[in-house]
């Protein structure tokens, strides 16, 4: 059967499948939710009022994020987050609420703590160049949250964890940053540092001799020493760093994660999140859909943009008062209408290049999500019914489909 067009001989947009995160937060084989896209979107948010909805739905679970601004701390009653779950005080819920705030350097002193000797320990940890990289090493964040969320799993305190992930550069240096670490670790250059310190590379010593001239011109003869003596002592966890990479990567990968992409209706936001759904496609991981956040629909679709600027101007025509404030509330709608039809092309072009993603939209809020009432707003819009809305537009659009 050929595809149905519409008057004009165009075919109509694909319909994007609608998502139930309803189900899938109360689900029991569904044990982590990892909120990803790129940075400004509404992840933070997002991964809170989910976590919010799955207490409220019985589950014990905690949040993590790595947002360090005060306002969703305060959103859920806490003076502060820190690198511990914190108990959130959610009354009349049959669920746990966790939330903690992922403290990068911490993670890392934790890492080193539990698996090397408390000499070994001491030695990294009073280590300029470990004090270095374990604050703003490129990619550390990531990997500490990978980390961190590895330790969560393991301790299986909690029904679901839910990740919000960092706000790359790119959405994939999350996906990226086990293995990056990894590559860092095995690099050729670690390993000649390290060589002098193990045992039977007489000719290694003699060729490093060499090497060190070389490299201390460059970086200065301290700054090769606090290198050469943190890569000597962390030579006991090289092992150590690569199973848990992998082990968290397949972790990812297993059956009870489901990865949830969050954009704007943004061209560069839903760019990003068309190619993260690509790479999480190429890597077999679970993908849950794409939310897009912060929509502006109208609070009618009944009258469209032209319509609506015609009858603005036939009303000023008519003069007085009343009749400028009504032009004016008719001019307000056919703006709101062309900001949602805008919206709804671009929506409708991500479909078009992965129609097998479920679509989830969410309206923008009023203001800034101060307090669990405000989560509690933001968890029905990304939980409620799909066909639930005001003016009966699925919630897996901005505007009533076309007909073709």
């Amino acid at each position: 059967m050929a595809a149905q067009t519409s008057p004009n001989g165009a075919r109509p947009p694909r319909q994007a499948p609608a998502m139930d995160l309803q189900q899938l937060i109360t689900d029991p084989a569904t044990r982590i939710v990892v909120c990803c896209g790129a940075g400004g979107v509404g992840k933070t948010t997002s991964s809170a009022a989910l976590a919010l909805a799955a207490a409220e739905a019985g589950r014990t679970v905690v949040v993590l994020t790595i947002d360090p601004a005060r306002r969703l701390a305060q959103s859920l009653g806490l003076e502060e987050l820190d690198n511990e779950p914190r108990r959130v005080d959610v009354p009349g819920a049959p669920g746990e609420l966790h939330a903690m705030m992922l403290d990068m350097k911490r993670t890392f002193d934790d890492v080193v703590s539990a698996h090397s000797t408390p000499e070994r320990a001491e030695q990294i940890l009073e280590n300029p160049f470990y004090q270095a990289l374990s604050s703003s090493f490129s990619g550390t964040q990531e990997y500490m949250a990978m980390e961190k969320l590895g330790q969560l799993r393991a301790s299986d305190q909690w029904d679901l964890i839910i990740v919000d992930t960092p706000p790359s550069r790119s959405a994939l240096d999350f996906l990226d940053a086990p293995n990056r670490m990894g590559r860092f670790l095995d690099g050729t250059m670690i390993r000649l540092l390290m060589a002098p310190s193990r045992a039977g590379f007489k000719f290694a010593s003699a060729g490093f001799l060499l090497f060190s001239r070389i490299v201390s011109k460059i970086l200065g003869g301290q700054l090769l020493r606090d290198i050469s003596a943190f890569v000597a002592a962390l030579d006991t966890m090289f092992g150590g760093f690569r199973e848990r990479a992998t082990a968290t990567y397949e972790l990812l990968r297993r059956p009870g994660t489901w990865f949830l992409v969050v954009a704007a209706p943004e061209p560069d936001a839903l760019r990003e999140a068309s190619y993260f759904v690509d790479r999480l496609s190429a890597e077999g991981m679970p993908l849950a859909g794409l939310v897009v956040n912060r929509t502006h629909p109208p609070a009618t679709t009944a009258l469209s943009a032209t319509r609506a600027e015609g009858a603005a101007e036939a009303v000023a025509e008519t003069g007085g008062e009343a009749a400028e404030l009504t032009a004016a509330a008719l001019r307000v709608h056919a703006g709101r209408m062309q900001v949602a039809a805008r919206e709804q092309h671009l929506a409708d072009r991500f479909t078009s290049a992965h129609p097998e993603v479920a679509v989830r939209t969410v309206p923008a809020a009023a203001g800034d999500v101060h307090d669990l009432d405000g989560l509690r707003v933001m968890a029905e819009a990304l939980t409620g019914a799909d066909d639930d809305t005001p003016t009966g537009t699925p919630r897996t659009r901005i505007l009533p489909a076309r007909r073709g």
